[in-house]
């Protein structure tokens, strides 16, 4: 009843504003503590073709070789359950159950394999726990807590260093690509790595893509007031995911429109059609085997696998004609 209270009283203030038109909110580069390195959000993929998208940035070295873990915590933040659990070789593990855990493995390594800085990830279907809270468990998404990439603080689409770099742009096509949609602040975290990698030392990290791979769906009212949690999307969602498009025209400034529904258009509408493109084309170097690894790591069929595939092909194909902004 609280929630139908809300909802009515902001329907009613937003048929009283109407004609006020909708709320916007700037999109702007923010300086931080050091000067802007876009190679801490993206860094050129020399080995593109060579990436392994089956084991992903952790490579197989980081798989955990125990199907058992010892129950450290639930964890009850949130859309899904999950539990802090540990390996019998101490490595403490984040764990993410319900269908986010194979759309977020899957959409992870994608956004790896073009250059974007992603933490390891795996996905396992069958596990158990010991402890407190014992027995087998449902699938699950695993990121390991590793000494040298230490999480320092969150980022914003709104307001980084990034803003209006190609790389900040072709990042917001590649999600639209993927039908990622929850782009709360809480989910893109700054990393502090103790050893540099490809000589740098901070990463920006598009983290927990879980609310991928289905559609975005928003009612039209509320976009209005930016308000979350009415239903922003699907995840994990084959049919939704076919069903929506991807670019379906071109602006007065010459930039792309996209078929979304949601609250983020501020962000989506700094995109140039250049940023498609170059992100595009990016995607498009990726071999058939490459993305089939990525599906099958996240556990999905073949059949399911080729219709993600289609529905993504098409959409990076749309993207590398997009006309000149």
């Amino acid at each position: 009843m609280r929630r139908v209270a809300v909802v009515l009283c902001t329907m009613g203030f937003a048929v009283h504003l109407g004609a006020c038109g909708r709320i916007t909110r700037e999109v702007r580069a923010v300086p931080a503590d050091r000067p802007p390195n876009v190679n801490e959000l993206w860094q050129e993929p020399s080995d593109i073709q060579r990436r392994d998208l089956f084991h992903g940035p952790g490579g197989s070295q980081l798989i955990p070789r125990d199907a058992a873990f010892a129950f450290v915590a639930r964890d009850t933040s949130g859309w899904s359950p999950g539990f802090d659990v540990r390996s019998k070789d101490g490595t403490d593990w984040s764990v993410k159950l319900g269908p986010e855990a194979q759309s977020e493995v899957v959409s992870a390594r994608i956004l790896w394999a073009i250059g974007f800085h992603q933490p390891p990830t795996y996905f396992l279907e069958r596990w158990t726990l010991t402890g407190i809270e014992s027995g087998p468990q449902p699938p699950g998404r695993f990121r390991p807590s590793l000494a040298n990439q230490e999480v320092v603080g969150d980022w914003s689409w709104y307001e980084n260093p990034h803003v209006g770099s190609r790389a900040f742009g072709g990042l917001i096509v590649a999600n639209l690509i993927l039908n990622s949609w929850d782009w709360k602040t809480s989910n893109n975290k700054i990393y502090q790595l103790s050893d540099p990698v490809n000589g740098v030392s901070r990463w920006y990290v598009v983290r927990d893509l879980g609310a991928s791979l289905g559609r975005t769906t928003y009612p039209g009212l509320l976009k209005w007031f930016r308000l979350r949690g009415f239903g922003q999307g699907t995840r994990n969602d084959l049919p939704g995911f076919e069903s929506q498009g991807f670019i379906t025209g071109i602006d007065s400034r010459g930039r792309p429109e996209f078929d979304y529904r949601g609250i983020y258009r501020d962000v989506i509408e700094t995109v140039t059609s250049a940023d498609v493109r170059w992100v595009c084309g990016l995607l498009n170097r990726l071999s058939d085997d490459q993305w089939r690894d990525a599906f099958r790591a996240g556990g999905y069929d073949a059949a399911q696998t080729g219709r993600y595939l289609a529905k993504i092909k098409a959409k990076i194909a749309q993207g590398l004609q997009t006309t000149s902004s």
